[in-house]
């Protein structure tokens, strides 16, 4: 193997545990619902589609979105809730990548209840940092019906 594809591997890695990190930083804003800042991690031509929103292009009707979720965990009812993201399938090339999520999100308020799907991902590179340029969540498990999809 030559020093140049070595390289060449060498930053596919890197890129990868950056987008994990990302995602991970994306996640972690969720639970601790600090959703004014979740538009930060997308790139401005972003698209957002979370389970019947329609998809919401730019920063703008992303935080809008983000701002709806907020309000409701945040409205009458303290609730407590967590996410889980696992088994990241990730594919960098060069600047450009996709990736998919296994997502189980908890509420234990009003009663306990659990949530799995998917996040369908596509991030972009800009100025050396790696931002969300694609989310889609689609549900594809729940402990009650009425959550699915």
């Amino acid at each position: 193997m030559s020093l140049a594809e070595l390289e060449k591997r060498m930053q596919v890695i890197e890129d990868t545990e950056a987008i994990k990190k990302l995602h991970q930083n994306y996640i972690n804003l969720m639970d601790n619902i600090r959703y004014d800042e979740v538009p930060d991690l997308f790139t401005d031509d972003a698209t957002v589609e979370i389970r019947s929103s329609g998809v919401k292009k730019g920063k703008k009707e992303i935080n809008e979105i983000y701002q709806m979720i907020k309000g409701f965990y945040n409205g009458g009812v303290a609730r407590h809730i967590g996410h889980m993201c696992v088994e990241p399938d990730i594919k960098v090339d060069g600047n450009n990548a996709q990736g998919t999520w296994l997502i189980y999100f908890f509420d234990s308020i009003p009663k306990q209840s659990w949530v799995q799907g998917i996040n369908e991902c596509e991030y972009r590179k800009e100025k050396g940092k790696w931002l969300i340029s694609k989310l889609k969540f689609t549900r594809t498990l729940a402990s009650d019906p009425s959550l699915y999809p």
